[in-house]
């Protein structure tokens, strides 16, 4: 079974809820993942208004064009 995000709704901080397309519903903390980004590009998303600026494209959540993305399995499976 392929799975896909359907929807993302931002709720707080660095969280977002994810709807997936087998039913399963996961709630993500970033907030270790960006603090902890040894990538400046990926760093850049501590700031919330950037971070709540991303979009579901073809079934991935996505940051300015793929600039910041995360496998779906990952998330998923609630590891990232």
């Amino acid at each position: 079974m392929v799975i896909s995000i359907d929807e993302a709704r931002y709720i707080k901080d660095y969280i977002i809820v994810f709807h997936f397309s087998d039913g399963v519903k996961r709630e993500i903390d970033f907030s270790e993942f960006l603090k902890s980004a040894g990538n400046p590009m990926s760093k850049k998303y501590l700031d919330k208004d950037l971070f709540q600026n991303f979009k579901i494209e073809y079934g991935d959540i996505i940051w300015n064009n793929y600039e910041m993305c995360f496998p779906i399995w990952d998330l998923h499976e609630g590891v990232l």
